[in-house]
């Protein structure tokens, strides 16, 4: 494997990653070629960063291109079609470096070790042992579904179930909505919940939330998002701001009367605009932070 770095212009980058993958490129990744330095410019609106204006940036001014090619040959040819294309004055070869050999696998595994929600409950993937502290083990291997338990947004959600679930009275229904992984339908089945209904727009989520659900000896109700029916004593969604803003009706109207909701994946700078939109019906209050991200939680008002 040869990996060939190029660096672009923002206006090239789209043009240039669909020639290099139609030249035999295998993968092509993008990075801000000013990263780390006074020149960088946070283009997504990452946690204590402000986000760029999208009249402003587009896009990083200078890209790093990687492409990654099955041999040296094959990167040369890519390399000398795109520079003497009519353009290609704005685009140049950075480097042109092998691949080391490695078991990917092995590495992958590597960079997945288990990760501590509390004290005695842990996520732990499957080459793992589970650490002597853990009471509860939920098994999760990283897989193609948002959800491992590394980013904050879960494990705020897994945090506020294992504080607020009693297993001498566990809860008779649960909605995961935007169950990705499956990660806190089957966190809310380890606490005891029955009847747990995991929805998903994306049909590669379904399916690994059963594939999850089953290595953690626990059933749940998964498929796409309408077969979401009726109200539940609880309703968690962890998505992103712009989507949890329009589903707000919806989601509302799936909380049982004094039922809880617990939204995650917006930032700090988002709690005011989720908590007005949830108004409405549900006064949501900040039930955690971390990292530049934020968890609501509320109660819908009694019938």
């Amino acid at each position: 494997m040869v990996e060939l770095f190029l660096l672009a212009p923002a206006a090239d980058v789209e043009t240039l990653s669909d020639d290099l993958l139609e030249l035999g490129a295998l993968a092509v990744t993008i990075e801000d070629a000013d990263a780390e330095t006074p020149d960088e410019a946070p283009i997504f609106g990452e946690p204590g960063m402000p986000a760029s204006r999208g009249d402003v940036i587009r896009g990083w001014q200078r890209s790093l291109m990687k492409a990654l090619f099955a041999d040296d040959t094959a990167a040369t040819d890519a390399a000398t079609l795109l520079l003497a294309r009519e353009g290609g004055s704005e685009v140049h070869v950075h480097a042109m470096q092998p691949v080391p050999e490695q078991d990917w696998v092995r590495l992958t595994q590597s960079q997945f070790e288990p990760v501590p929600i509390t004290p005695d409950f842990w996520i732990v993937p499957s080459w793992h042992e589970p650490p002597a502290a853990a009471r509860t083990v939920m098994r999760l291997d990283p897989g193609l579904a948002f959800g491992t338990g590394t980013h904050p947004t879960t494990r705020m959600c897994l945090r506020w179930i294992a504080a607020h679930s009693d297993r001498t009275a566990p809860w008779q229904r649960v909605l995961d909505y935007g169950c990705g992984s499956g990660i806190l339908a089957i966190g809310a089945a380890l606490y005891g919940a029955s009847n747990i209904d995991a929805v998903d727009i994306d049909p590669a989520a379904v399916t690994s939330s059963n594939a999850n659900a089953q290595a953690n000896g626990v059933t749940l109700h998964v498929g796409l998002p309408d077969l979401a029916s009726g109200e539940y004593p609880v309703v968690l969604a962890n998505i992103l701001a712009a989507p949890l803003k329009v589903l707000a009706p919806l989601l509302c109207g799936h909380v049982a009367p004094g039922g809880a909701l617990v939204l995650a994946g917006l930032l700090e700078r988002q709690i005011d605009e989720l908590r007005a939109a949830y108004a409405p019906w549900i006064a949501l209050d900040v039930g955690d932070r971390e990292d530049g991200w934020a968890m609501l939680h509320g109660r819908k008002p009694a019938a």
